[in-house]
């Protein structure tokens, strides 16, 4: 059956290879001899306490299960969620509870954000690396692309980036409508600092266009015994009325980072902008939260004493996997970007690993590489993070050590062999 253009597209997303990550089916009791998977972005370590909370203190009501709530209930997940947010971001204006939209999870709201601020063909600016699904997310339904600034990671981070974007917004053949940030960063695990976020703020100012900040992982910073390592800014605790108009910028946040939920599908964007907030309301009918996830999500956000216990617990865990991440690569002498202390990832440079074969595309040459990994029972999903140079890798280390132990053993055995 002939499909549709956009139809058509999309089916070939599935095609592309090496597209989605792989699911972990390693247990050491059921099956040692599964597949250990550091490509999917979770917290796996704390899942078990977060379903040991919903399971002791959710009762569901029959709000929970009907097509809508009645208003009180309906009115306390944003007021709980406007507390937690004031709490976590800081913001410079309060973030008040007709600020937030709740939807299903942060990636429909990537969406709906695309279908209300741009049109099909339109671009939104990003420098790279990047999380890569972005593509997806703005893409699928929407038909915005994604548009890459070429950055150095130490680019990225510094008001220099908008040299790269001035360059990027001026070469393009889209429409720009956006600039999409992921603070703190995906892949790359760092903070940016209050002076490239102004200057990035200023640049969507001179060019009027939205600024969407992605601060999925806001609670997911952790000490990584980096002193130099840049603290979490959200981009609502600068004074943007000195920066740029209010009604342009646009945060999302949700559940699947900070709370180790990513299947409770949970999502909120905060923005000042009524009108869009409006265009996002009539799209809910296909992106909102079931009521289900309302009351777990409103029975979390009311208790912040448990929020502040289970956010400490996560940053010691992070902390712990990050440091021990870090002492086998630079044990190994494999080469990583320094400097991160949030998100569940560190970006490794695996080049001097990748075949040597000049038949290969340089992109198949990582697929390759990546090919022998899942063949010694471990996931590294290759050239998704869109790094400019070859052989760059997202390490997900947000795992139990016994875990990691042994997913290092099956990494470390490939690449000694490699080279």
């Amino acid at each position: 059956m002939m499909l549709s253009f956009r139809g058509s597209e999309n089916a070939r997303e599935l095609a592309k290879p090496w597209r989605f990550s792989l699911t972990q089916t390693y247990d050491p009791m059921e099956n040692p001899t599964g597949l250990i998977s550091f490509g999917l972005a979770e917290n796996r370590p704390m899942r078990a306490e977060i379903a040991r909370y919903i399971n002791q203190n959710v009762v569901f009501t029959q709000d929970s299960i009907s097509y809508r709530p009645s208003a009180p209930t309906a009115a306390r997940l944003p007021a709980a969620a406007a507390v937690h947010l004031n709490n976590i971001l800081k913001p410079h204006a309060p973030i008040d509870p007709e600020d937030i939209l709740v939807a299903d999870c942060p990636t429909s709201l990537g969406s709906m954000l695309g279908h209300s601020l741009a049109e099909s063909g339109d671009g939104i600016l990003v420098s790279r690396p990047i999380y890569g699904r972005f593509e997806l997310d703005y893409g699928v339904e929407s038909g915005v692309k994604m548009v890459y600034a070429d950055t150095t990671v130490e680019e990225a981070f510094s008001p220099a980036c908008v040299e790269k974007y001035e360059l990027a917004f001026k070469e393009s053949s889209k429409n720009i409508r956006a600039v999409l940030l992921v603070n703190p960063h995906n892949p790359v695990g760092r903070c940016y600092p209050v002076e490239t976020l102004k200057a990035i703020t200023r640049f969507c100012n001179k060019h009027n266009l939205h600024l969407i900040s992605d601060e999925v992982y806001a609670s997911c910073v952790f000490n990584s015994g980096d002193p130099e390592a840049v603290p979490f800014t959200s981009i609502l605790s600068l004074d943007l009325a000195g920066l740029i108009d209010p009604n342009l910028v646009h945060v999302l946040y949700g559940f699947s980072k900070d709370f180790a939920s990513g299947g409770l599908h949970l999502g909120f964007l905060v923005t000042k902008n009524r009108q869009l907030r409006q265009a996002c309301r009539t799209i809910l009918r296909l992106h909102g939260a079931s009521q289900a996830a309302v009351t777990i999500g409103t029975v979390i956000l009311e208790d912040q004493a448990f929020v502040a216990s289970f956010t400490a617990k996560a940053r010691q865990s992070l902390a712990s996997a990050y440091r021990f991440t870090t002492s086998v690569l630079n044990r190994e002498g494999i080469n990583y970007v320094k400097g991160g202390n949030a998100g569940f990832f560190v970006y490794i440079d695996l080049s001097p690993y990748l075949p040597r074969d000049d038949y290969l595309t340089p992109r198949n040459r990582e697929f390759s590489l990546a090919e022998r990994l899942v063949d010694a029972g471990v996931f590294l999903h290759p050239g998704e993070e869109h790094s400019r140079d070859i052989g760059w890798f997202r390490l997900v280390f947000s795992q139990e050590e016994e875990i990691l132990q042994e997913g290092f053993n099956r990494l470390l055995s490939v690449l000694r062999s490699s080279k």
